[in-house]
């Protein structure tokens, strides 16, 4: 049976890590008026709650609104994969090759529709359909566009003083970095035990053994690296103003130097520094102002034996007046020739000129106001504006109806933040929980970019893969989705480490000793004879020792709440009930408990955190084939999305569909 399209052009805005619980809060305060505005012209839940599957994590949540299909089906389980080589062994999940059910952007390219899938972390790269009228950017990374592919150095904060006597480029300094300009001692912070997972994500096979929260997703503290430079009066240039100053900002690790000067205004007070390629040049690479940051500067950086052409963002973020002393921010470096993300490539070629290079991203300042208020949330703002104007932009020229969009500002914003809503020894619960209202000021900043598609006939759902929360306790050790959680089955007696000879652990694995790990986010797997490369335990004693995995999980008690930390564990055939289970997951499937997860993954969608946080997902749906003003008391499921957004299009559904239409909230009776 042919269906008639409800609407002709659709767009999905997505928004990682979503809150609805947190949205309602700062909307009813009146801090997010474009939310509201969008829930006023359509339909929702009153509490905005879309029902997510699990796990409640990127690749697997935004597959499942892709195709209708739950994680069991479409077999993109965690963020990472199991690796079928060995058991305490991971691979990276943002690949559509892995995908087992059809995504629904294929359906609307196939049928003629002109389809944008914009930075869609979950199967959508690289493109699965041959269809001519098919648009797909990035979905290699959540991040941000390009930022798995073309950035080729980190971000850095460079502090310049009259104080200072030498140049120094230090690698990932953790501690107090809000001051580089000033503070020493530096080097004995320096990052140097830090897990290099930037490599581990470009790693095909990944084996991260977890033995304390600073190893995966627990890390609480970002590692930065820091310039530090001596500030000078300025001697040996081509062109100098009167009475400036110098300092050197050295990049790509200290390989590429780029000398400065500090420039004073007609009364005599320091308010600006240009940043040069040399000092034989007239013209600077750009001026920098206090309190603006600066966008699409093109220069090099250095890998390896290249120079490569690369876009930064800088920030200056404070300048004495006597020019004695500074502080910078300087983005990462990304390639600004990289279109191996863009299909067709064409269409990178033409943002770039005609919106601009794909904003570097910045994860910088969780514990230091200034740092992430100026840093992180205003380069944010900036991303806002280029990714609503490049889809504008292919919208107007590429004649676009169909768009499944994704913008992470939320998640990777939040990651730094909502643990500490609570307040921590380095900054009060009222510096977090403000950076929490500023992300979703800027998260309604961002909606309202695209409210007037609206009056030209567009539907527009704003849905969003999981939430986060600000937990109550600690995680112990149990749930971080990097690799493998050691410490809670080591306490029960499932899992060993090797020793060296004076009887120190080893970060490996005692095969012969361990009958069972746990890895991901959710998944046990029990070590079996036969099955498993290093296997002791025989496949017909398998089924008990699921069984006293499961009894000493429930029985596990958090060593300082005395509570339990685990709210479910099921044999994988059993967490059929959640759409889980098959080849892709473990034997066992478990969920932390309320009050004991990370921020988002190991909870199940149902869990609430402190400060109205919670895991699940959000949903308004407004436009032509959405009721206007109206609310549903049904509870609306992730896996409803696609299917929803296939009838409001005209479309069959995904060819492994599990969900169904919100008929409830549909302008046309079923």
């Amino acid at each position: 049976m042919k269906r008639e399209a409800l609407s002709s052009k659709i767009m999905i805005l997505g928004v990682d890590g979503m809150d609805p619980r947190l949205t309602v809060k700062y909307m009813t305060e009146g801090k997010m008026p474009n939310v509201k505005k969008l829930m006023e012209q359509g339909s929702c839940r009153e509490d905005l709650v879309l029902l997510g599957a699990n796990p409640t994590v990127t690749p697997p949540m935004w597959t499942t609104l892709a195709t209708g299909a739950y994680p069991m089906t479409h077999g993109i389980t965690g963020f990472f994969r199991h690796s079928p080589n060995d058991l305490d062994v991971v691979q990276y999940n943002l690949d559509s090759r892995l995908c087992q059910a059809e995504q629904l952007w294929n359906v609307f390219a196939e049928a003629g529709k002109k389809t944008l899938v914009w930075h869609w972390p979950g199967s959508s790269w690289p493109p699965t359909s041959e269809s001519e009228n098919l648009y797909v950017v990035d979905g290699t990374n959540p991040g941000s566009v390009n930022m798995g592919t073309a950035q080729v150095e980190s971000e850095f904060l460079v502090g310049a003083s009259e104080a200072a006597s030498d140049i120094r480029y230090l690698n990932q300094v953790v501690g107090d970095v809000s001051a580089p300009c000033v503070i020493t001692g530096l080097e004995a912070d320096s990052g140097a035990d830090q897990l290099d997972l930037g490599a581990a994500f470009r790693s095909p096979d990944m084996n991260i053994i977890l033995l304390k929260p600073e190893d995966g997703e627990g890390a609480r503290e970002q590692p930065v690296d820091i310039v530090q430079s001596p500030i000078k009066p300025a001697t040996g240039w081509a062109e100098a103003p009167e009475g400036a100053k110098e300092f050197i900002m050295l990049m790509s690790g200290g390989l590429l130097r780029r000398p400065c000067q500090i420039w004073c205004n007609a009364e005599g007070i320091y308010d600006s520094v240009a940043v040069f390629r040399s000092k034989k040049e007239k013209e600077p690479l750009v001026v920098l102002k206090e309190g603006k940051i600066y966008t699409n500067i093109i220069d090099k950086a250095i890998r390896g034996d290249e120079q490569i052409d690369v876009t930064r963002n800088m920030r200056l973020l404070r300048l004495t007046e006597d020019g004695s002393e500074l502080k910078m921010w300087v983005s990462p470096a990304n390639n600004i020739h990289d279109d191996s993300v863009f299909h067709p490539k064409r269409i990178y070629h033409e943002i770039a000129e005609n919106v601009g290079y794909p904003v570097p991203t910045t994860q910088i300042g969780e514990h230091y106001y200034d740092l992430f208020k100026e840093c992180t949330i205003d380069n944010w703002y900036e991303t806002a504006d280029w990714q609503s104007d490049s889809i504008k932009y292919l919208i107007e020229n590429e004649e676009i109806e169909i768009i499944f969009s994704h913008f992470h500002n939320v998640d990777l914003e939040m990651h730094k933040i909502v643990h500490f809503m609570e307040g921590t020894t380095k900054a009060p619960a009222k510096f977090y929980q403000d950076m929490v209202e500023q992300v979703y000021r800027q998260t309604d900043y961002y909606v309202g970019k695209f409210l007037d598609l609206l009056e030209d006939n567009w539907t527009i759902m704003l849905v969003s893969d999981h939430a986060q929360v600000c937990s109550k306790n600690d995680p112990y050790y149990l749930g971080d989705l990097m690799g493998v959680n050691v410490r809670v089955m080591e306490d029960l007696g499932f899992t060993v480490l090797k020793k060296d000879k004076e009887g120190k652990e080893l970060r490996e694995i005692d095969w012969e000793k361990t009958k069972a790990i746990a890895i991901r986010e959710n998944d046990i797997y029990i070590n079996v004879k036969g099955r498993d490369k290093h296997g002791i335990v025989a496949p017909e004693d398998k089924y008990e020792v699921e069984e006293e995995v499961m009894t000493a999980l429930y029985g596990y008690k958090h060593p300082e709440t005395g509570r339990r930390c685990v709210a479910l564990a099921l044999r994988n055939k059993d967490a059929a009930v959640l759409g889980l289970g098959g080849p892709e997951c473990g034997d066992i499937i478990y969920f932390t408990a309320e009050g004991y997860n990370w921020d988002h993954a190991d909870g199940l969608s149902t869990t609430w955190g402190l400060h109205d946080t919670s895991l699940s997902p959000i949903f308004i749906g407004a436009g032509p084939g959405f009721k206007k003003g109206f609310r549903t008391k049904m509870m609306l499921r992730q896996v409803d999305v696609a299917p929803t957004m296939a009838v409001i299009g005209g479309v069959r559904m995904p060819r492994e569909c599990e969900g169904a239409p919100m008929y409830s909230i549909l302008t046309e009776e079923f």
